[in-house]
């Protein structure tokens, strides 16, 4: 989808001189409200600019053909009739584009949401699991920068494309623990790179003859971008890595929780200066990224790690629409707790990722969301 280009172009936040649409009511810079000033844009669909996939022997995914809009509504349980709306309760149901889920496994299963606030849904996720060795999982989430047109293209050709890299590659190492983890490691640098490059074929300019290919370097590609996290599940480990603010966290059900990935942003580069967290995750530019994908992207190399699966309990995958409103695994814990005590059926992975980004649309959803979880254990109990 692109943003219609007569539309008018960015402004200077007041408060922090972030880039600010003129259709956004807050600056995702400080979180200050804004007075829209144009509606928002209306998206064209381009169906086949973001949809790049291939079919995997042996992978499992959960890219099936969707309709166009969901067949049940998910305000009352209604029909959603011909025009999109719920015969029931009146309400109109969102395109598949806006929120849908995904669940190639009873133990793996992800939502993404356009959240409250944007016009569309610029966040992607794509997961899977190896059925050859179906206790392997690939879960991979991307954030498009808003301020940059085409990021939900962006976004989407990239999830997708480091997922069936990942799903493939099964390094072995020379023999030891080490060269192992390191050759693990280098796959996910690859899907990395796969993933950038996908993002800039994918927002390249279109040649003036539609029967030629098109040329990823030609003049007039979008500086479309986004975040990349991904995480890998195999042989009892997790191997993750993670360039911007698309997080990646161990949620113990009793133990130690933990923060997986490292952000690369501003904020945590004044967190690594000595600012408490808290302050430097609302102050001015706390969400300005230094690491991304695509065209313009100044670093590709990921920073990563492998964890011993240390017992029962999830792994998550997000977006900073999620983390927003709870960024330490503490707070994420209590947050899961209290999905799962209100309705046991939130065990289920699927279940509890739509119970977190309803929670985050409660906060406020300011930004797009992405929850993709993996499940290590029997019964899912409140972490703690």
């Amino acid at each position: 989808m692109t943003l219609d280009k007569s539309a008018p172009g960015p402004l200077p936040c007041p408060f922090c001189g972030s880039q600010i649409q003129p259709w956004e009511a807050y600056c995702e810079g400080c979180g200050a409200e804004q007075v829209p000033t144009a509606a928002a844009p209306q998206p064209t669909e381009e169906p086949a600019r973001d949809s790049r996939s291939v079919h995997l022997p042996g992978a499992r995914t959960a890219e099936a053909a969707r309709p166009e809009r969901p067949a049940v509504c998910r305000e009352c349980g209604g029909t959603i009739d011909a025009d999109g709306y719920c015969e029931q309760c009146g309400t109109k149901a969102p395109t598949v584009r806006e929120h849908w889920s995904e669940s190639p496994a009873p133990w793996v299963g992800g939502v993404c949401d356009r959240g409250i606030r944007h016009p569309r849904n610029e966040d992607a996720m794509a997961l899977a699991i190896d059925e050859t060795e179906p206790d392997r999982a690939v879960l991979v989430v991307c954030d498009g920068v808003s301020s940059s047109a085409d990021s939900d293209v962006a976004s989407l050709a990239a999830a997708r494309t480091a997922r069936d890299l990942l799903l493939q590659q099964r390094p072995s190492g020379l023999g030891t623990e080490q060269s192992r983890q390191q050759a693990q490691l280098a796959v996910l640098a690859e899907a990395v790179r796969a993933a950038n490059e996908a993002v800039i074929v994918a927002t390249a300019a279109k040649p003036a003859d539609p029967d030629q290919p098109v040329d990823p370097n030609a003049m007039g590609g979008s500086t479309a971008s986004c975040t990349f996290a991904a995480a890998v599940v195999a042989d009892g480990e997790i191997v993750h890595g993670s360039l911007g603010d698309s997080r990646i966290y161990w949620l113990a059900d009793r133990g130690e929780s933990r923060q997986l990935s490292v952000d690369d942003s501003v904020a945590q580069m004044r967190i690594a200066a000595g600012v408490e967290r808290e302050l430097a995750e609302n102050g001015p530019q706390a969400h300005a990224i230094t690491k991304w994908l695509g065209r313009d992207a100044p670093d590709l190399r990921p920073t990563g790690g492998v964890l011993p699966v240390p017992g029962e309990g999830w792994l998550l995958v997000c977006s900073d629409g999620l983390w927003n409103y709870a960024s330490t695994p503490e707070e994420l814990e209590t947050v899961v707790a209290r999905a799962l005590v209100t309705d046991p059926a939130n065990a289920e992975p699927t279940r509890l990722a739509e119970a977190l980004v309803d929670w985050a649309n409660a906060q406020g959803g300011k930004d797009n969301i992405t929850v993709a979880l993996a499940r290590f254990g029997g019964q899912a109990l409140p972490p703690g």
